[in-house]
């Protein structure tokens, strides 16, 4: 065992007085920092009030947005007659076209109609005089003769009664709301609904086999267009998904964001230069310049597309020019930080042969900035691609608008996924061909 004496340990401490002689932020600073972050939660917790926030949530909302994102429905209604008949209706724009006939609904033979909702787990019969509803292993009589649907015994936790009517939840499978004088009904069914041929093409509901028999070498259903011909039309004027138009309003998406950054790009470029200080040394203008670019980045894309939404009226054009100022402050930004970083070596021995100022410009500064220059342009014309999808939702054009309108109707959520899958999908391509270009011009591999 060595053991150091008063001596020795003193020279130790003054060799390395930064292990012994502590200052209290470093002995403390860690903790100060945890301790501020958690005074710093407690404080956002009680300015948002997250815990009324939280407790008023619909979360139940979540999990109904989501299944329509992934299934469709269906909506029988039962009407009894006074007659004691029972007439079968749809919604005008049913899934199912102008004359449905599903096998899961079937007319019995005592004039009673019974309706499977998920196989027979989960059905529902009606007659003139009641209604039973089976799920979750036992059937539930509703009578209906009197003023108000009764139910006949004890309410099961699934079913809630009204004044008026009855409300039988079946889950992700559907629901039946049961008045005296009609039953209607809500089937969900896994899948898009119709998303290649529409209620009113002539190839709806039949089977793909026939379908590309008719494509292929069947006898033309128009005389005066081919099948295959037929067959696009159907599917690109598709009135329930609108394909043509979802497909045109990606394509403005995506110009709008290429022209505007294209356009921002050339224009702070040159601008750069001039607010460069090591490039132009007159600090009047470089500071006139970086309060410019301030300026135009400062105010938000969106903002910038309200404006000339209103000035230009909605359409491509305002998004791009939103696109075009947003992109004008933020690359002139850092076009001129990354000409105020480069080695002026290079530069000043180019110059010091009597260069002219382009030559100078050209192989002392450009061989140092265009990496920075096609990092960070490629960058925001990616990101620029998400955000001319949000600015489409003000009127300046592209899918964003379309998305939006989706929405609205809070009823239309497949399409909602449809258009978001669709933009995830052309992210996801720009994203891996922004990255595969960078590299290329940049000369560095990808691993």
């Amino acid at each position: 065992m060595t053991v150091i004496d008063a001596n020795r340990m003193h020279e130790i401490e003054t060799r390395y007085p930064e292990y012994f002689h502590r200052s209290f932020r470093q002995r403390f600073g860690g903790l100060m920092i945890l301790m501020a972050t958690l005074l710093y939660g407690l404080y956002a917790a009680w300015f948002f009030d997250l815990s009324k926030l939280f407790a008023e949530a619909h979360w139940e909302r979540v999990g109904i947005y989501l299944s329509q994102w992934v299934s469709y429905d269906v909506q029988p209604e039962l009407r009894i007659q006074d007659d004691g008949s029972i007439e079968v209706r749809y919604p005008r724009f049913s899934p199912l076209g102008d004359n449905p006939h599903p096998d899961w609904l079937v007319n019995n033979p005592d004039g009673s109609i019974s309706v499977s909702i998920s196989g027979t787990s989960r059905s529902v019969t009606v007659s003139k005089s009641e209604t039973i509803v089976t799920a979750h292993g036992v059937s539930v009589p509703i009578e209906l003769s009197s003023g108000a649907p009764k139910v006949v015994g004890p309410v099961p936790g699934w079913m809630t009664v009204y004044d008026d009517n009855v409300l039988a939840d079946l889950g992700f499978a559907g629901n039946v709301s049961i008045s005296v004088d009609r039953v209607k009904i809500r089937k969900r069914f896994i899948g898009w609904a119709n998303f290649i041929f529409d209620t009113q093409s002539s190839f709806f509901d039949k089977p793909v086999s026939e379908v590309v028999s008719l494509i292929v070498s069947g006898p033309r259903i128009k005389l005066d267009q081919s099948n295959l011909s037929l067959a696009f039309d159907d599917i690109w004027n598709n009135s329930e998904w609108q394909h043509g138009d979802v497909w045109t309003k990606l394509f403005q998406t995506i110009v709008m964001a290429f022209l505007g950054t294209l356009l921002g790009s050339l224009t702070a470029f040159p601008l750069a230069f001039l607010a460069a200080r090591n490039i132009t040394p007159n600090r009047l203008l470089n500071q006139i310049l970086k309060r410019f670019f301030d300026f135009l980045r400062s105010v938000d894309m969106l903002i910038w597309a309200l404006f000339l939404t209103r000035a230009f009226g909605p359409g491509p054009l305002a998004g791009s020019g939103a696109i075009f100022l947003t992109e004008t402050g933020t690359l002139g930004k850092l076009y001129s930080e990354g000409l105020e970083n480069i080695d002026n070596k290079p530069r000043e021995g180019i110059k010091s042969t009597g260069a002219q100022t382009v030559l100078v410009h050209r192989y002392g500064i450009m061989p140092q900035i265009v990496p920075v220059i096609v990092s960070q342009t490629l960058y925001q014309w990616e990101s620029n691609v998400r955000g001319a999808t949000i600015i489409g939702a003000v009127g300046a054009g592209g899918i964003g608008l379309k998305l939006w309108e989706a929405m609205r109707t809070n009823a239309n959520w497949e399409n909602v996924a449809y258009m978001v899958i669709l933009i995830l999908i052309v992210v996801f391509l720009f994203d891996t061909a922004s990255n595969a270009l960078r590299h290329r011009l940049m000369g560095t591999k990808t691993h």
